[in-house]
């Protein structure tokens, strides 16, 4: 978790030093303008520099920068190495990346990653390449977020924890809304334009008629006696969590909003541990939640009990055994992500793919190379929540999710190339 913080740091920091508007930045870069250093130093600040962290984008457009004695060259996951101009006293790439993913880049001098040791680099540099769909944009009208609300628990003793809801402003007041809810949701409910860029991505797909009116409910989770009330809350495998959400914390927004109750029109998200709890929800409960979001989900032993003495770790074996569940899941993972003693996070990911694929759930898999962090999952979020609620029809209450026929035909996932010989 110290990894996936970092990561979080640094890429804020970037966004509270700027100087420049990106705009500026890549036209700068373009045109190698004289002023080209300083407003990468103002912009990035120093300290980015310094590490190889210094990186700003639009729309598909980037611009890199370090402070290295040798001329580098920038790797982009997995592709050859871009060769770097001389900015003054820096050298700079600018370089043009596909949308809606994210990507993995180091440096590297004299055939030696910059900031690396063995196969790590840290912090990770993993960058986040939003589409149109993740940008306000001109005559969309903006919802309307209240919150936080403090909220006790009776399920956890001496727990409570900070709820915020955000409606579209396209809602009469009066008609039921579907819920999305949010696990983290702390993260995403911050001045615009926010770090992963979720309500400007709801803002959009709500006005495009991609995804219902909605509610979203962001949860952050519990603080509490326990230290890792968030892990207790998350990672254990059973209804208590999904008690936490349907019995606490929905009858707060309730009285505010109105609310959808069928499970079809309802919706969870959660990354990380949250992944898991976001899936432990729907799997436990269908009738409750019939579309799960899964990022970076911790299908691990994090949390084990006598009744599931591997914790999360067994989601991928009981998806094989157990009763299919009618549930609709985008799940998505990087090949960089965790490995510890609770588990390896890529193959766990991948073994709930192909348990779901071997069940015929209604799934898709995003697979990246990026590690811990939201950066892949925010990118994509336009494609996921337009997948995730796709032929939605408000008049029902309930839809047979079906595996897609073509899905039948692929093969199991499978890792066909090792990084190393």
């Amino acid at each position: 978790m110290m990894r996936t913080l970092l990561i979080f740091l640094t890429l804020a920091g970037v966004c509270a030093a700027q100087k420049v508007s990106t705009q500026e930045l890549l036209r700068m870069a373009r045109t190698r303008d004289a002023g080209l250093e300083q407003a990468l130093r103002d912009t990035l600040g120093e300290a980015n520099i310094q590490k190889g962290t210094a990186a700003a984008g639009e729309l598909g457009d980037f611009v890199f920068a370090i402070a290295s004695e040798k001329g580098p060259s920038l790797q982009i996951n997995y592709d050859p190495p871009i060769a770097a101009f001389k900015a003054g006293s820096l050298w700079v790439v600018q370089t043009r990346l596909n949308t809606r993913t994210a990507y993995k880049y180091t440096w590297i001098a004299d055939g030696r990653r910059i900031g690396c040791s063995g196969n790590e680099c840290v912090p990770a540099n993993n960058l986040p390449a939003f589409g149109p769909d993740s940008y306000a944009q001109p005559g969309v009208p903006q919802g309307k977020l209240t919150g936080p609300i403090e909220v006790p628990s009776k399920i956890y003793p001496g727990v409570k924890a900070n709820v915020w809801y955000y409606v579209p402003a396209q809602w009469d007041g009066v008609t039921p809304l579907a819920v999305q809810v949010w696990g983290d949701g702390q993260q995403f409910t911050g001045p615009r334009p926010g770090q992963w860029r979720i309500l400007e991505t709801l803002d959009n797909l709500t006005a495009q008629k991609r995804i219902p009116l909605m509610v979203s409910i962001f949860v952050q989770a519990g603080t509490g006696p326990e230290r890792n009330e968030r892990s207790i809350e998350y990672d254990t495998v059973s209804d208590a969590y999904l008690h936490r959400l349907l019995d606490e914390i929905f009858p707060v927004v309730a009285e505010h909003v109105k609310m959808r109750t069928d499970g079809y029109s309802r919706a969870i998200q959660g990354l990380s541990s949250g992944g898991i709890m976001a899936f432990n929800a729907a799997f436990d409960k269908p009738e409750a939640f019939s579309r799960v979001l899964s990022w970076i989900g911790s299908y691990t032993a994090l949390r084990r009990s006598a009744d599931h003495p591997e914790g999360g770790g067994e989601y991928p074996t009981m998806v094989r055994r157990e009763a299919k569940r009618n549930i609709r899941v985008w799940i998505e993972d990087g090949s960089n992500d965790l490995d510890n003693t609770a588990g390896n996070w890529p193959a766990a990911n991948i073994g709930m793919a192909n348990a779901l694929k071997f069940k015929g759930y209604d799934y898709h898999f995003s697979f990246g190379v990026g590690e811990h962090n939201d950066a892949q999952g925010a990118a994509e979020l336009p494609e996921s929540l337009t997948w995730l609620w796709r032929d939605y029809d408000p008049a029902k209450t309930s839809q047979e999710f079906v595996q897609d026929p073509g899905e039948k035909d692929q093969p199991v996932w499978r890792v066909v190339q090792l990084n190393r010989k």
